[in-house]
């Protein structure tokens, strides 16, 4: 073969390699994606997870779209499981939770409203898990992303009282304030924290210290944290690789990132499944990754696909 041929023939080789990338990612086992907004539309669930290479999915579903999360678990029993969220600020949400459960919602989330974390809201919510037994993922988030916007579920650092006091409901933590503060340095004018990380952070210690707490690893908050420092990364991964589940949180349509919004770096025009699982795969050893992506979750939802 001639140089002129041998560059084609690689080439040729390199595109179809990127391709059959772009199509099959395969991570070397089942995946579930404890952070994933349920879809309207026939095969819009799927379309995303076969894209991702993600085999299962919690269907995080608004309370109005609970019946047809319900009846896409139903067809496939095998590959989704669904979380509720309701209005907690309004009387109605509890009790609405309340019935989700006992019609087989495995949890309560994604819980983002304009509230405190200790707040009586809260406090019901976090009853009412401990009493029907299942887990509330949350948005934490104490710095605006546009103007208005408000903030989630603050403020942080009471949530290490909230945890032990409610020592029976278990906590998923998720967003902007929950990964920001995996370092003990943080700003207070940027939802995501760059540069490298000071040991020592409230995430950190609360992971470490209080065995109701879980971390959800999703979205552009968990793909940052997991961005700013290797060997921080290396570390907090091996030392919580048993509180860790992989989310994705993506808004892209395919799982190949087309019409991901997002103009953040790390996942603008990408898929932040596909972002998320290869940070993880580059920074866990074979068998963190795998509980990270699959023995967590469900171990926690006792899952038995």
């Amino acid at each position: 073969m001639n140089r002129r041929s041998f560059l084609q023939a690689s080439a040729a080789a390199a595109t179809t390699t990127a391709a059959l990338a772009q199509t099959a990612p395969n991570w070397g086992g089942s995946v579930i994606d404890i952070h994933f907004h349920f879809r309207r539309g026939k095969g819009a669930n799927a379309l995303h997870l076969d894209g991702s290479g993600v085999s299962h999915a919690v269907l995080l579903t608004r309370h109005q779209d609970d019946e047809l999360a319900k009846a896409e678990v139903a067809a496939n029993p095998k590959r989704y499981v669904r979380f509720t969220q309701a209005d907690i600020t309004k009387p109605e949400g509890v009790e609405q939770l309340r019935a989700a459960a006992k019609s087989g919602s495995r949890g309560f989330g994604e819980i983002k409203y304009h509230v405190r974390v200790d707040g009586p809201e809260m406090k019901r919510l976090y009853d009412l898990a401990a009493d029907l037994g299942v887990p509330v993922l949350i948005h934490f988030g104490e710095v605006e992303q546009f103007p208005g916007e408000g903030v989630f579920t603050t403020p942080y650092k009471n949530l290490p009282a909230v945890l032990k006091a409610h020592k029976r409901t278990t906590f998923i933590g998720h967003a902007d304030a929950f990964w920001a503060n995996v370092s003990a340095k943080v700003s207070n004018d940027t939802p995501y924290p760059e540069g490298p990380i000071v040991r020592g952070g409230l995430t950190d210690k609360m992971l470490a210290d209080f065995p109701n707490l879980y971390g959800d690893l999703s979205a552009n908050s968990g793909r940052n944290a997991l961005a700013r420092d290797a060997e921080f990364t290396r570390d907090f991964l091996k030392q919580h690789q048993d509180k860790l589940m992989f989310g994705c949180d993506c808004s892209c349509t395919d799982g190949k990132g087309t019409g991901q919004g997002s103009k953040r770096p790390l996942i603008a025009g990408k898929c932040v499944a596909r972002e998320t699982l290869t940070a993880l795969k580059q920074s866990a050893s074979p068998e963190v990754f795998r509980k990270l992506t699959w023995t967590n979750a469900t171990k926690l939802l006792k899952l038995t696909f």
